[in-house]
């Protein structure tokens, strides 16, 4: 088979091996992105004996920033080309996380100048986030044909879980023993190399997506204020807002308290409860690619295909919460392994599901471009990752202390979590209710 046939479009829009080459430059932001939220929290804290208030902070704030994603979308919906924003992205990405490296390692001697690099170091790695992701996705969405948008976000997704793992594992084998300049080392090595992967793997490709079989001629992108108003006059756009927000609120809270549940309530040691949580990521993945495959398998066959298979990974998710809840009481000799494996699963099957969906309705604008809507769908995830990571750590700190017993504390946030679920579930069913009929799927009839 000649390998152009593989890549270049046609009626089907953009081939397999240029998902992956946008699947590598996610990826590349997972590994960066790993640096900051990841192991500088770890080192801040343990390594520095610095407040765990500190890294959580910058860390919420990183997702603050990334409020200005529409207006990234814009920038490249106006500019009519994604690749200069998605290698701008990367290259202000890499170059907050490693300033970030150099204020944590200022912060013991000099907290405050090394607190102020830290805040601009977190606002350039929310910036580039957001530049870049939005971008990518944008221009996913606009390349892809609808029936490999789930799979085409399986892929992506996979790829991004994947660059963290092996950004984090090959980093976390170079750390030790532990020195500041090893730190520095490691981090300009992951940095740089996630950097090179990204330009590589963008390179020339835009031109072959924007010939794809769906580039019809909308005229001149609105203005970003019109562009807004259009976004929220349509129905189907402030629906599927408010179940991007309630989803990823609810899949955020467990975030920063499911491995100190299971030490506290369990008694896992800390090497036992990493293992859950990668247990929980492998769900997650397996969740992704069922979702990636049945969605593209039965797309436009089945009017409601990624609205069911929404609805069906938010239930479930739901309902694996309501079991955290109750182990809560059980404690130990409850399936805990098996909850937690079935949380993942349900949790990736209506991650790529929710952004199978996006990606469709990206493209179903008056006027509108891909990436102006992406950008307020990013937003208001970013808004929910952000709120629910914190919430979820706080709300078990105040029951904690109200209640003063660990077990109720974390059944009252894994029964908010599941409601919140279900509410997601009853949400999906309206959110794509209006979906155009062009939009990947999600079209009722």
């Amino acid at each position: 088979m000649d390998a152009n046939a593989v890549s270049a479009p046609d009626a089907r829009g953009l081939g397999w091996l240029a998902i992956i080459r946008l699947g590598l430059v996610q990826a590349s932001i997972g590994a960066i992105v790993m640096l900051a939220t990841s192991l500088l929290n770890r080192v801040m804290v343990v390594e520095y004996a610095l407040a765990a208030a500190i890294p959580a902070g910058l860390v919420a704030w990183h997702y603050a920033v990334q409020l200005a994603r529409p207006l990234w979308g814009h920038g490249s919906d106006r500019g009519r080309r994604r690749t200069p924003w998605i290698v701008g992205g990367m290259a202000v990405l890499a170059g907050g996380a490693l300033l970030a490296v150099r204020a944590t390692i200022m912060m013991p001697e000099t907290p405050v100048l090394g607190g102020t690099l830290a805040v601009l170091a977190f606002t350039m790695i929310g910036a580039g986030v957001g530049a870049a992701g939005t971008s990518m996705l944008a221009l996913l969405a606009s390349g892809v044909a609808p029936t490999r948008r789930a799979a085409a976000a399986a892929v992506t997704w996979t790829m991004m879980i994947a660059g963290i793992v092996i950004a984090a594992g090959v980093a976390g084998a170079l750390l030790d023993p532990f020195s500041e300049a090893r730190l520095a080392s490691v981090a300009n090595g992951v940095a740089l190399s996630a950097f090179a992967v990204a330009c590589l793997a963008i390179w020339r490709l835009e031109p072959r997506a924007m010939a794809n079989f769906d580039t019809q001629d909308r005229g001149e992108a609105p203005a970003f204020a019109e562009a807004l108003r259009e976004i929220m006059r349509e129905t189907a756009a402030r629906r599927f807002t408010v179940l991007i927000f309630v989803s990823m609120l609810a899949y955020s809270m467990q975030d920063l308290i499911l491995e100190p549940f299971a030490g506290l309530i369990f008694g896992m040691t800390p090497g036992q409860s990493t293992s859950l949580s990668g247990l929980q990521h492998g769900g997650v993945l397996l969740g992704m690619i069922l979702a990636g495959v049945g969605g593209s398998a039965f797309a436009g066959r089945l009017p409601v295909d990624l609205r069911l298979w929404i609805v069906a990974g938010c239930a479930g998710s739901g309902l694996a919460l309501a079991g955290l809840a109750m182990a809560a009481l059980a404690g130990p000799g409850w399936p805990l392994a098996a909850n937690v494996f079935v949380l993942g699963f349900c949790n990736g099957v209506f991650a790529v599901s929710a952004i199978g969906a996006m990606m469709g309705l990206a493209g179903a604008g008056e006027k509108t471009r891909e990436g102006v809507r992406m950008g307020v769908w990013g937003a208001a995830q970013a808004i929910a990752f952000g709120l629910g990571g914190l919430g979820g750590a706080l709300g078990v700190d105040v029951a904690r202390r109200v209640a003063g017993q660990d077990g109720a504390a974390f059944q009252l946030i894994f029964a908010i979590e599941a409601c919140l679920f279900i509410l997601a579930a009853a949400l999906a069913v309206q959110a794509t209710r209006k979906a155009p009929a062009h939009s990947g799927g999600v079209a009722t009839a």
